[in-house]
């Protein structure tokens, strides 16, 4: 009879651990969907800001002509020479059925030029052709040396000239105390935030069902991002 009891008191308490880990599992993970959010409503924050002054805003014709976008609203510090020691992001590429659910990004190294005493500054960048978009496909890659960049025009009327389409296959942009500039943010090491991944979309996932082919929804809350994406540019130039 007490070897039973003894039995029964083990069960109940293994069962209580699990059931101790599974609630602290969903709180943990519900933390991590919220953070992942918040950050979606952070980088459409940043787009909406940037282009809500046309006259210092991506042009409408570079922005139309995007395949993909990526906003990275960043704290860094720096001096002279800014590096970017850390980031965190979202990209959306185009679909047929409209912009992608977000993957999530981590940034990091490279330098953005001179600018002098700068505090935080946020990131854009504009992924002009198959090549370019195909490199978030991988899990790392380099901006520069896998895919060329270059600082993008800024301005209602900079989308005029067509250097741009000549010049690379990432625009990139930088904002920081107001200021909007095309900046060309070479050597920047660009990867797939794993850990924000899965709180979003689950352990199994593929940057290129949710980027190419749209397969996977995002949670509303998520879609804060593609939805300013959509608001700003709903097809592509030409289309």
């Amino acid at each position: 009879m007490k070897r039973g009891r003894m039995i029964l008191s083990v069960l109940a308490l293994l069962l209580l651990t699990q059931a101790g880990a599974a609630i602290g599992f969903a709180k943990d993970n519900s933390s991590k969907l919220k953070d992942a959010a918040e950050e979606s409503a952070k980088a459409a924050n940043t787009l909406e800001e940037i282009m809500g002054i046309p006259e210092k805003a991506i042009p409408q014709t570079v922005f139309d002509s995007a395949e993909c976008v990526a906003v990275f609203p960043s704290t860094i510090k720096g001096g002279f020479i800014v590096g970017v020691r850390k980031g965190d992001g979202l990209v959306s590429c185009r679909t047929p059925r409209g912009w992608s659910a977000p993957v999530y990004l981590d940034m990091a190294g490279g330098s953005v030029g001179p600018q002098i005493g700068v505090q935080s500054t946020d990131f854009v960048l504009l992924f002009m052709n198959r090549n370019g978009a195909d490199q978030l496909l991988k899990n790392e890659f380099t901006v520069g040396a896998e895919a060329s960049v270059a600082a993008g025009p800024v301005g209602r009327d900079a989308g005029a000239s067509t250097d741009w389409k000549l010049k690379a296959e990432i625009l990139s942009y930088s904002r920081s105390k107001g200021v909007f500039i095309g900046a060309a943010l070479n050597g920047v090491k660009i990867s797939v935030d794993n850990s924000d991944m899965k709180s979003v979309y689950g352990a199994s996932y593929n940057p290129k069902d949710l980027l190419r082919d749209n397969k996977i929804e995002a949670p509303p809350a998520v879609r804060v991002f593609p939805d300013a994406l959509s608001r700003y540019s709903s097809h592509k130039e030409g289309n």
